[in-house]
C-alpha cells in the first residue's frame, strides 16, 4: 500500500509539472498537454477514490486511454465541423443544403462523443464492485465541478461568475 502512496504522489507531482508547462494560451499543443495532464490526473485520483486494485487498474486504464483517444479525435473533427459552419454562415447567400450537411455532422459527432463516455461507463460497470459504483459516481462529479473551479480560478473569474 505504501508503494501505491508512493506512486500516487510522483504521479501528481508529474501532473502539477506538466499542468505549468501547458499553460492555456498556447494553442493546440498546449491545449492538447493540458488534456493529456487532466486526463492523467483523473485516472489517478479515479484509481485512488475507488480504491482501484491492480487488477482492475489493469484492466481499465488502457480501456480508459483508447477511449479518451478516439474522444479527442471526434472533438478535432466536431471542431472543424463548426469551423466550416461559421465560414458557411459568414459567407452572403448561405447554402442551404451546405449547413444542413454540417449541422447533421455535428450532430452526429456529439452523439459520438457520449457514445465513447457510455462505453467507459459500461465498461466501469462490469468491472467495479457496486460501493465503487457509487463511488465513481460521486467521484466523476465532484473531480468536474473542483476542475471548474480551478480553471475559473486560473482564468481570474471571479466567484459570482461561476455558475456551479
Amino acid at each position: 500500500m505504501s508503494m501505491k502512496k508512493s506512486f500516487l504522489f510522483l504521479m501528481g507531482f508529474v501532473f502539477l509539472g506538466s499542468l505549468m508547462l501547458a499553460q492555456p494560451g498556447q494553442g493546440p499543443m498546449g491545449r492538447q498537454r493540458l488534456r493529456e495532464s487532466i486526463n492523467r490526473l483523473r485516472l489517478l485520483r479515479m484509481t485512488e477514490a475507488l480504491e482501484l486494485t491492480e487488477e482492475q487498474s489493469s484492466k481499465i486504464y488502457p480501456v480508459y486511454y483508447r477511449i479518451e483517444k478516439e474522444k479527442l479525435e471526434i472533438i478535432k473533427a466536431l471542431n472543424r465541423e463548426i469551423g466550416d459552419l461559421k465560414t458557411f454562415l459568414s459567407e452572403a447567400g448561405p447554402k442551404e443544403e451546405k449547413i444542413a450537411a454540417k449541422v447533421k455532422a455535428v450532430k452526429d459527432l456529439k452523439k459520438n462523443l457520449l457514445e465513447k463516455d457510455q462505453e467507459f461507463e459500461d465498461f466501469l460497470g462490469e468491472n467495479l464492485t457496486d460501493m465503487q459504483k457509487a463511488k465513481y459516481i460521486v467521484f466523476s462529479v465532484e473531480f468536474y465541478r473542483n476542475l471548474g473551479e480551478k480553471l475559473d480560478r486560473a482564468r481570474g473569474w471571479p466567484k459570482e461568475k461561476r455558475d456551479y
